[in-house]
């Protein structure tokens, strides 16, 4: 990248970007909870495609996606991906073209207005240090989603600051019980657009490679294990 670009997108992503992301979110966010509560929250998501696209477009954002072919925006899966920047939200939510659903931690329902609206998008607030509340909240959800919903996780639990962290087993056991097929997706370059902890925010281009869906049938813990396994090695082998 231009260095004297850089230097002239510092004053432009103080006083445009972070003040226009700000304001699209607030619009967006009270829009969610209108359309939610009047119509639906699968009517409501794409206020929440629309609200990442801006959000991409204003930071000079491009997601590339390599992987169409693997999977049907219309079908339902689980989505599992790596985290290692607050970009990956807009990303995912604003360029798959599926019907997100994101499982979040319950904290942040307290947020005002943003909590609401993510409630009014079907997202699942979730206990994560009771491992047996987060369990039974995603199953009480499950009754809830749409044929067309795809629930996401993001499997490692923290975003990640180097390599790719352990899988926790929530999203392969909602797998199972739901009948949808995990959907693996890797993120590249998400970490120098914004990196983690850090306002540091800069333009450039975020791949989305997305893989082969997998079908996890009702199997033992080794088995289950086995296959969290080959899929945390699927989205590691081009991280």
């Amino acid at each position: 990248m231009n260095a004297l670009f850089k230097i002239a997108y510092q004053p432009y992503k103080w006083l445009i970007v972070i003040p226009a992301i700000i304001l699209n979110t607030l619009v967006m966010a009270l829009s969610c909870i209108f359309v939610g509560a009047v119509f639906s929250p699968d009517k409501a998501d794409a206020l929440a495609v629309t609200w990442a696209r801006i959000v991409c477009a204003i930071a000079f954002i491009r997601v590339r996606i390599e992987g169409k072919q693997n999977y049907n925006p219309q079908s339902s899966y689980v989505v599992v991906a790596n985290h290692k920047s607050m970009v990956d939200i807009p990303v995912l939510q604003g360029f798959t073209g599926l019907t997100i659903k994101w499982v979040m931690k319950k904290e942040l329902k307290k947020i005002p207005v943003f909590g609401t609206a993510c409630a009014s998008l079907g997202c699942i607030y979730v206990n994560r240090s009771n491992g047996q509340a987060a369990v039974e909240s995603i199953k009480a959800a499950k009754k809830n989603l749409s044929d067309k919903a795809s629930v996401l996780f993001f499997p490692e639990g923290t975003r990640s600051r180097g390599n790719l962290l352990p899988f926790k087993k929530g999203a392969f056991v909602f797998a199972m019980n739901s009948g949808r097929p995990v959907l693996p997706i890797t993120i590249k370059n998400s970490e120098h657009i914004l990196p983690s902890d850090t306002l540091a925010l800069m333009p450039g281009t975020v791949d989305l490679i997305i893989h082969p869906p997998v079908y996890i049938p009702n199997c033992s813990k080794p088995e289950l294990n086995n296959k969290i396994d080959q899929i945390h090695q699927t989205v590691d082998s081009v991280v």
